[in-house]
C-alpha cells in the first residue's frame, strides 16, 4: 500500500491524482482538522468527476509530528511519499522548523521501523548548494550556511539530512529538490498567490529569477524514481531558469491582463521590507513581505536537471504552457464552468 503525506498540499495533492490513476487505493494521512477542498479543486483540473477519484483516498489522521500516529499509519504501507511541508519565504516560525525538521525525522523513523520498502522524500531547490564560478547549481553544488540563507532554506537543508540519517541506517530512499512550483493547489498560499495577484492586475515585477517546474513533472519524477532501483540519491527537478518577469508575463498573457512593466531592485525591496517589519511590530501583524522574502525575490540563480535527465531520460514540460494551462483552469473556475 501507498502512504502519502501531505495528502491536501499542491505535491500531495497532484501526487494524489496520478498515484489513483494505477492504483485502486492510496493511503493519505491529514490532521483533524484538514480542509479536503482545495483537493477537491486540485482533482477538477484533471476530471468532471473529482469525488469519484476522492472517494478512493483512504483518509487516516495522523501528524508528522506525532510519531505513534505515523507508526499506526506506515504499518500498511510498503512505499511512503512524503510530501507535508510547510512553505515560506520570509521570516522563520516554529511551525516551520517543527514540521520540516522534525516532522521529517519522525517520518523517517516511523519508516524504519515499520520496514517501509521506500521513502521518497521532497525536498527544495532551497536545500542545494551555491555554485562557484557563476556556475550552474546542481546536486554535487557545496551548501555554505551563508547569512543570507532563509530560515525556510535552512529546514529543508537539515530535513535532508534526516533522511540522509536514515539511509546511512538501511532506509531505502530518494530524494527530489523541485523548483519553484507552478500548478494548481486550490489555495491561495505558494505560487498560487502569484497567479492570484497577476489575475488582479500586476503593474511591479522584481529583478531576480530561478528554477521553475511544472508540479506534474515534480509527481511524475517522484513515481518514476520511487519506482526504479535508484536508491540513496538526490534530483534536482528544474524546468527552466526564468526571470521573474517573464514568469509574471506569461501569467499576465494567460489571464488577459497587462504585463508588469515596473522593475522594482533589491535595494528598493530591502527598504520597503524594513519598513515592513517595523510596523508589523508595531501594529502586531505580520508583513507581507519582510526582508527575507525582499533577498529571495531579488536574487537569482540557476539550476540544472542534467542528472534526472540522464538517469531516467525524464523530460520537463515547457514553463510558458505550464502557465497557460493553469492560467485557463482558474478562468474556468471563476466563470463556474468547472465541477466543484
Amino acid at each position: 500500500m501507498i502512504v502519502v503525506t501531505g495528502g491536501t498540499g499542491l505535491v500531495g495533492g497532484n501526487l494524489l491524482w496520478h498515484l489513483l490513476q494505477n492504483n485502486d487505493r492510496i493511503i493519505a494521512i491529514k490532521r483533524l482538522k484538514s480542509n479536503l477542498e482545495p483537493l477537491r479543486v486540485i482533482f477538477s483540473f484533471y476530471t468532471d468527476d473529482p469525488d469519484a477519484f476522492l472517494s478512493r483516498i483512504e483518509w487516516k489522521v495522523a501528524d508528522v509530528l506525532d510519531a505513534n500516529s505515523l507508526l499506526d499509519v506506515f504499518r500498511n504501507g510498503k512505499t511512503v511519499y512524503h510530501c507535508a511541508a510547510v512553505v515560506s519565504l520570509g521570516s522563520g516560525t516554529d511551525a516551520l522548523l517543527d514540521t520540516n525538521i522534525v516532522g521529517t525525522k519522525n517520518v523517517v523513523d516511523a519508516a524504519i521501523k515499520s520496514r517501509v520498502e521506500k521513502l521518497c522524500f521532497v525536498s527544495s531547490i532551497a536545500a542545494c548548494g551555491k555554485a562557484a564560478h557563476g556556475e550552474m547549481i546542481d546536486e554535487e553544488s557545496c551548501w555554505v550556511d551563508a547569512a543570507h540563507r532563509s530560515p525556510y532554506s535552512l529546514s529543508k537543508y537539515l530535513s535532508e539530512q534526516e533522511v540522509w540519517k536514515g539511509m546511512a541506517r538501511g532506509l531505502n530512499a530518494v530524494i527530489v529538490n523541485p523548483g519553484v512550483i507552478l500548478g494548481v493547489s486550490g489555495t491561495g498560499t505558494g505560487s498560487s498567490q502569484l497567479f492570484s495577484q497577476v489575475r488582479k492586475g500586476l503593474m511591479f515585477y522584481t529583478n531576480g529569477g530561478s528554477g521553475y517546474v511544472d508540479v506534474q513533472d515534480v509527481v511524475k519524477a517522484m513515481m518514476q524514481l520511487t519506482n526504479s532501483l535508484i536508491s540513496a540519491q538526490r534530483f534536482v527537478l528544474v524546468a527552466e531558469n526564468c526571470s521573474n518577469r517573464d514568469v509574471l508575463s506569461w501569467m499576465a498573457v494567460g489571464f488577459g491582463k497587462r504585463r508588469p512593466f515596473i522593475g522594482i531592485g533589491k535595494n528598493l525591496l530591502m527598504f520597503i521590507g524594513v519598513i515592513s517589519e517595523m510596523l508589523g511590530e508595531l501594529l502586531r501583524f505580520k508583513p507581507l513581505i519582510d526582508r527575507g522574502m525582499a533577498r529571495t525575490a531579488t536574487n537569482r540563480e540557476y539550476y540544472s536537471s542534467r542528472k534526472i535527465q540522464e538517469a531516467i531520460g525524464f523530460q520537463f514540460t515547457r514553463i510558458e504552457k505550464s502557465i497557460s494551462e493553469i492560467c485557463e483552469f482558474q478562468t474556468k473556475i471563476s466563470i463556474g464552468t468547472v465541477t466543484k
